[in-house]
Order: C-alpha cells, then sequence, then structure tokens
C-alpha cells in the first residue's frame, strides 16, 4: 500500500510503498483510509520536537486524525464489522489501568498513539484496536469528519471542561478561530449558554467565528486585550480558551481574564510567564488539555450528526501531501487539510 513517511526530521516526507497491515491480534481493526487529517502537530514532528518524547524509530507513518471503513477485524472484535464507516480515536488503550477504568482513557498507562509513536493514517490502510473505533452516522463521511479525531477531539475536550463552570451571563473568551478554535466555538454553542468573544489576528478567521456562532469577533491588531476587558465591562473573562498558546497568546489571555477565572491552555510553544504572587492573589487557575477520551468523541459524533459541528475542510489526495503541508505552514488553511488516499 501507498504511505507518506518520515525519513528524517527537517526532511521532506516521501511517499512509499509499504505492506498493508493485517490483524494480527482478536482485537486488531483494519480501517481503509478515507480521510487523514493534517495538523500542526504534524509539522512539529518534522521539526523533530517529538522525536525524543515518541521514541519512534524511523521511517515511519504519521498522521493522528484519521475516519474511513472497516476493511478487516480480529477474531474477537464484535462492536464493529468490515464496511462500517468509522472515526477513530486517536489512542489505542488498554482498557485494564487504573485511568481506563475509570473512563480516563487519554491517560492509558499502556497507550500508543498511531502516527505519533507507530504507524499512523497518512497511508492506504490503518491498524487500530476494537477499543479505538467509533461508528459514525450515516450522514457523515469518513473524510469531512476525519479531523474531528484529534483536532474535533482536543477543542471538544477543552470546551466540555470549561463548560462545567459557564454559566448564563459569563463570558468565555477564545483565542484562535483556526483549526481547533472553530470548532471549540461551535461546541461550546452547542452547550454552553456563555457569551463568546473570539480572539484572531486573521479578520477571515474573525468572519468565520461570527458566522458559527461566535457572539463577538475580535481580531489581534494589538488593541485586542483592551476590546475585550471592555467587552467585558472591564473585569475580563470568566474563562480564556487558547487554542494558540505561542505567539505572546499566553501573555494576552492571562490579561483578558477576569479574577478566580480559570485559563484553558489547548495550544502550545511558548512559556506561560505570571509571577506567583499574580496567581495567588487573583485566585486564577491553569489547566491543561490533553486531546479527549473515547467518550468525549462519542458524544462529539452525536453533535456532528445533528449538524451542530461542521468542519470546515480543503481536501487534498494522498500524492499531494506535500501541498497540505506548505499551505498549512504558510496559514492558508482555513479550517483543516484533509489526505484522501
Amino acid at each position: 500500500m501507498r504511505a507518506v513517511q518520515v525519513v528524517g526530521y527537517h526532511q521532506k516526507m516521501q511517499l512509499t510503498e509499504v505492506p498493508a497491515p493485517e490483524p494480527a491480534d482478536p482485537f486488531d481493526v483494519v480501517v481503509k483510509i478515507g480521510g487523514a487529517g493534517v495538523c500542526r502537530t504534524d509539522v512539529h514532528i518534522l521539526e523533530g520536537q517529538w522525536a525524543e518524547k515518541s521514541g519512534v524509530t524511523l521511517p515511519y507513518t504519521i498522521g493522528h486524525e484519521n475516519a474511513g471503513w472497516v476493511s478487516a477485524v480480529g477474531s474477537a472484535v464484535s462492536n464493529v464489522a468490515e464496511g462500517d464507516k468509522v472515526i477513530l480515536h486517536p489512542l489505542m488503550t488498554c482498557g485494564l489501568c487504573r485511568a481506563c477504568r475509570f473512563g480516563d482513557d487519554v491517560h492509558c498507562e499502556r497507550s500508543r498513539f498511531p502516527g505519533i509513536d507507530t504507524a499512523g493514517g497518512y497511508a492506504d490502510y490503518l491498524k487500530t484496536s476494537a477499543r479505538s473505533v467509533v461508528r459514525i452516522d450515516d450522514s457523515l463521511e469518513p473524510a469531512g469528519v476525519a479531523a474531528l479525531a484529534d483536532a474535533g477531539l482536543t477543542a471538544y475536550h477543552a470546551a466540555a471542561k470549561a463548560s462545567r463552570a459557564l454559566r448564563p451571563g459569563y463570558r468565555c473568551a477564545v483565542i484562535g478561530a483556526g483549526g481547533l478554535g472553530h470548532i471549540g466555538i461551535q461546541v461550546l454553542k452547542a452547550i454552553t449558554a456563555a457569551e463568546l468573544i473570539v480572539v484572531d489576528r486573521n479578520p477571515d478567521a474573525v468572519r468565520l467565528a461570527r458566522e458559527i456562532g461566535a457572539d463577538h469577533g475580535v481580531v489581534a491588531d494589538g488593541t485586542h486585550v483592551e476590546q475585550v476587558l471592555e467587552l467585558t465591562g472591564g473585569h475580563g473573562a470568566e474563562t480564556v480558551i487558547d487554542f494558540v498558546g505561542e505567539g505572546g497568546a499566553t501573555r494576552d489571555g492571562v490579561a483578558m481574564l477576569r479574577r478566580a477565572g480559570d485559563y484553558h491552555v489547548v495550544g502550545y510553544g511558548e512559556n506561560i510567564d505570571v509571577p506567583t504572587i499574580d496567581v495567588i492573589s487573583t485566585e486564577i487557575n491553569f489547566i491543561g488539555n490533553l486531546v479527549g477520551t473515547y467518550n468525549d468523541l462519542c458524544e462529539l459524533m452525536a453533535l456532528a450528526a445533528r449538524g451542530q459541528v461542521r468542519l470546515h475542510t480543503t481536501e487534498y489526495p494522498l500524492e499531494r501531501f506535500q501541498d497540505a503541508i506548505d499551505d498549512l505552514e504558510a496559514g492558508r488553511i482555513r479550517g483543516r487539510a484533509i489526505l484522501t488516499p
């Protein structure tokens, strides 16, 4: 089968032929890929940022946002059958550790992460486990939902966690309306009554945010912190969800936060520099968000099936993988880029 592989860090990937996967374990599921999302994490992988953490041996196939059709199953698989349309939870989990027993499988002690530390979905086929596949509604197509497997799941997880403290009349400032942010905005609109203020450097992204449910759109032009403070009566937002996490976003985000507010970190790339005395004197909270659980993905797919969450995508055939990466790095993608084998 065809596969796009990392052959070296700071090098362009290569499209090559590798053996197609087959079920080996009773709970294995082989999926024919219908769509694979192109994520900024893939760019970070090529930059070598994940080399030490993942411990992967090159060459290997990346791609961790995947959906498609079940092609083959192991002898013990009963939750899906050949031909089923599925989206893949990004982790392959054990089901036996403490985290899995609590339903917090994103913290599985023995997880594997296709596309990060084992073969991913920039290919014709991908092998995963029965615990990782979620059947999708007949109205949905794999290429249309693939990026919900990670970007969507991450956005949903953060939005759902934030929603626990977002009461009617509260304000939530969302930093970034791109690949993750535009999903998070829709989720927040679907599950909370909070007033949404979206901040992005790109005027087109701000316009998109307003179209999909944001109550206010603010272009990050140097006056954006003041604009958010004005929209919140000078107090700041009760919750900030930062889908950027670099380029000064954390500095600005903290300045937009109300006393005793929650700052949800989703995007990454820079350090948070806040004097500890400011943390305790204002009693603000910093909350990390790592992908999401299998149950989070099921809930997200329910919203997608009802049309409450829609991905804005640009599709590329698998052989144009480099164009997709280049367009992502150049900021030419509104929403998510999807490879279609």
